[in-house]
């Protein structure tokens, strides 16, 4: 099993998206992710900024997606994340979401997040992925 040094090590160097209309929270994993050594695409709050950072060409190792964004679902953000097989885990600050049928594998976490556990959860992502 994986040491929990080891998993902050599968972020260092990647570049991590995080999609996040909650200012301060975004900004908070923005910080935990860098100090941990990983790049920040972002983070942005609008649907828009996300699409033009998933189309701007850049590599991107996984992403945290807030599920609503300003009243917008994230979906077609995540359905295209899916096809290039970058690893993803939702956020959402509602008890309960209905992900539906397609997105039922990924990874969901309730606002408060858990900072040091979203990390070492995205991590593992990227450890799957990679093997």
């Amino acid at each position: 099993m994986a040491t929990s040094s080891h998993r902050g090590a599968e972020l260092k160097g990647r570049r991590i998206f995080v999609v996040e209309d909650e200012y301060f929270l975004a900004d908070d994993i923005g910080k935990t992710f860098r100090a941990m050594g990983a790049e920040i695409a972002g983070p942005v709050g609008h649907l828009e900024d996300a699409l033009k950072i998933l189309h701007d060409g850049s590599v991107l190792d996984a992403a945290v997606l807030d599920v609503n964004i300003r009243s917008e679902m994230i979906f077609p953000i995540a359905r295209e994340l899916r096809a290039r097989n970058v690893p993803f885990l939702f956020t959402t600050g509602y008890d309960k979401i209905t992900l539906g049928p397609e997105f039922q594998d990924v990874p969901l976490l309730e606002k408060p997040i858990d900072l040091p556990a979203m990390a070492q959860k995205l991590a593992g992502l990227i450890g799957a992925s990679r093997a």
